[in-house]
């Protein structure tokens, strides 16, 4: 809980500091890799070259002063668990916090000057302590319970099978090149993958688990991220389907995500678009064969037909269910376009699991809402630094 002082100052401040976040935290990405370019490998430079990560951190930030003030306003545990989850991925250690506050603080100095009073400085590092303490505390959590050592995440593990899936669509399942156990999965989960790029750079990714555990591989698949508006296309994406066959070792990361199935009973829908397709073909097949017999609908959007990734593979499970019923939509085709959630079949009681572009899923959450699909009942995974916003509120 912030302290009563901290709070009034903060209370005083935040729309001063509101104005000029992303300018705050851009400054302090600058002096923290400045300082310590080994961080580097833990961030996507694509993010930072476009400047979506700094927007992500000052959203973090301000919605966490927001709860601190407000604890009954807009919830932060969504949030949180996103971060911890992510962080957990990429093996972030409890100690590297204190070294993030220090650049934090400085940035917040530099931008504001003399409206930085020591009180103002108190109360804002006592902000982002509290954040940090939450957050190292539930990855610590998570990295007990999953018998992780923070200090050693990556493996090197064995590229056993590359598939083309559709087109700019490939799978690659993994094995542990060491020979070493196969970490168990919740259905929806991912992985980071670390590539070594030209020029010395190591860049993750985070790809959503795309079968449901096994105990023998992981399987992870790929969209080749193709530049839109004079965007440069997808570095590691890219670097995946261009280099990494057979046999091939990549470097990845535990199973980490807070988006995953329940082993309930209730109707399940699995909405996607895209890519977004890959959490859900794990969820359908956890599904088809734990509880065969559980209600599933599947909807997916794609553009075309040709680059519907792990369709033949979704039809095979829907078909081998006792209740389930697919649905799919092509923009190309004739009266194409979204997923018409108007027209999906709604169990009671379902539970929605939506992935997919953000402009997708606000748009079926919406649809659900209006067909009284409680909030509680609809679930999402979002990608990149969008996982730190809250979108859909």
């Amino acid at each position: 809980m912030l302290s009563t002082a901290s709070a009034e100052v903060v209370r005083a401040t935040l729309p001063v500091v509101r104005d000029h976040a992303v300018e705050i935290t851009g400054v302090f990405y600058r002096s923290l890799f400045a300082a310590h370019p080994e961080l580097l490998d833990l961030f996507n430079q694509g993010n930072q070259a476009g400047g979506r990560q700094r927007v992500a951190l000052a959203s973090a930030v301000l919605a966490y002063a927001d709860h601190l003030l407000d604890p009954g306003g807009a919830p932060f545990d969504a949030i949180a668990a996103r971060v911890a989850h992510k962080h957990v991925s990429l093996g972030v250690r409890a100690e590297q916090y204190p070294v993030v506050g220090r650049h934090l603080s400085g940035a917040v100095a530099e931008v504001l000057g003399a409206a930085v009073t020591p009180a103002v400085a108190a109360a804002w590092d006592e902000v982002y302590r509290l954040l940090a303490d939450a957050l190292s505390a539930a990855e610590a959590r998570l990295y007990r319970r999953g018998g992780i050592d923070p200090a050693a995440v990556w493996r090197d593990w064995r590229v056993v099978e590359r598939r083309d899936e559709a087109v700019d669509a490939v799978s690659f399942t993994l094995a542990p090149d060491d020979g070493g156990p196969v970490p168990h999965f919740t259905p929806g989960q991912y992985v980071s993958v670390a590539v070594d790029l030209p020029g010395g750079r190591r860049q993750p990714r985070q790809y959503s688990l795309s079968r449901a555990p096994r105990g023998d591989a992981l399987r992870i698949t790929v969209r080749r991220v193709r530049g839109t508006g004079g965007a440069p296309d997808g570095v590691v994406s890219g670097h995946l389907h261009d280099h990494v066959r057979a046999d091939d070792t990549l470097l990845v990361g535990p199973p980490a995500g807070e988006h995953t199935l329940d082993d309930g009973t209730s109707p399940v829908l699995l909405i996607s678009a895209g890519i977004g397709i890959t959490p859900m073909v794990s969820m359908l097949e956890h599904v088809a064969r734990t509880q065969p017999s559980r209600r599933v609908v599947v909807a997916h959007g794609e553009r075309s037909p040709e680059r519907h990734a792990l369709r033949a593979e979704v039809a095979g499970l829907v078909r081998g269910l006792a209740d389930a019923e697919l649905r799919t939509w092509y923009e190309d085709a004739p009266g194409g376009g979204l997923v018409d959630v108007a027209a999906l079949p709604l169990p009671a009681d379902a539970t929605a699991h939506l992935c997919g572009p953000v402009p997708f899923m606000r748009h079926v959450r919406a649809g659900l809402l209006r067909r009284g699909v409680p909030d509680s009942r609809i679930r999402y995974e979002v990608f990149g630094p969008g996982m730190l916003d809250t979108p859909f509120a």
